[in-house]
């Protein structure tokens, strides 16, 4: 455990990096997921046509490939944003962490815009279980599409999809190591680092990054747990 012990600091931020990706990426496949949704099941045939198109060439593409065109094809487009929270958030602590830079902001929204076709996809199962006469009620007393997907189906699809999207951010959380591919220095580029300069303790640093993803995978599975039995329909 010295390769650890040694370098905790570094470790500590490169887990606090991978974090950020998850939590984020997370947000941002949630958000886009649930939109897309949406459309996948609108009585607009454009929005249906956009929905079912981005799951079919998302979910098609590999990850990598996606990664590779927001971090180097944008850049080329003169698309080169730069976050500073520490100065946003008024913060002045951990700068390495609070300050993303450009890679660290286009792999992150690859890997939430490629999660958010596997999200659409389990709340639009959630959606398709939802009794078609419960909309039906809805727009009966004058409730818009809108209004009867946001305030009527979405909730009961929320729950009757916990598993399938704790499995898909469980997915995404493991995903986030594609990252050290485009440079981000996250828990895999650190295992990579330790594993070239300490030949002799391999086993220790694979077993010993293992042990973080697999912390992080079990407060999703944990969460989802909870949220299941508490959201439960008796």
């Amino acid at each position: 455990m010295d390769v650890f012990t040694e370098n905790r600091g570094e470790v500590l931020t490169a887990f606090g990096v991978t974090v950020e990706i998850v939590v984020l990426a997370g947000i941002l496949a949630m958000a886009v997921g649930t939109v897309l949704a949406g459309l996948r099941v609108s009585p607009i045939p454009l929005g249906r046509a956009f929905g079912t198109g981005y799951v079919y060439v998302v979910r098609n593409t590999p990850l990598l490939l996606i990664m590779f065109l927001f971090v180097f094809g944008l850049p080329e487009l003169g698309i080169r944003p730069e976050v500073d929270l520490n100065a946003w958030l008024g913060l002045d602590t951990r700068q390495d962490l609070l300050t993303f830079n450009v890679f660290f902001l286009f792999a992150t929204a690859a890997l939430g815009l490629y999660t958010a076709a596997f999200v659409c996809e389990a709340i639009r199962s959630g959606i398709n279980a939802v009794d078609v006469g419960q909309a039906e009620a809805a727009r009966s007393v004058g409730m818009t599409f809108g209004q009867t997907l946001r305030l009527i189906v979405l909730p009961q699809a929320f729950r009757a999809v916990i598993p399938p999207l704790a499995s898909t951010l469980i997915a995404m959380t493991k995903n986030s190591s594609v990252a050290v591919a485009v440079g981000v220095t996250e828990l895999t580029f650190l295992s990579k680092k330790y594993a070239n300069d300490n030949a002799d303790q391999l086993w220790t640093i694979f077993i010993g990054i293992a042990l973080f993803y697999i912390f992080l995978v079990a407060i999703i599975s944990t969460t989802a747990t909870f949220l299941e039995r508490r959201l439960a329909v008796a």
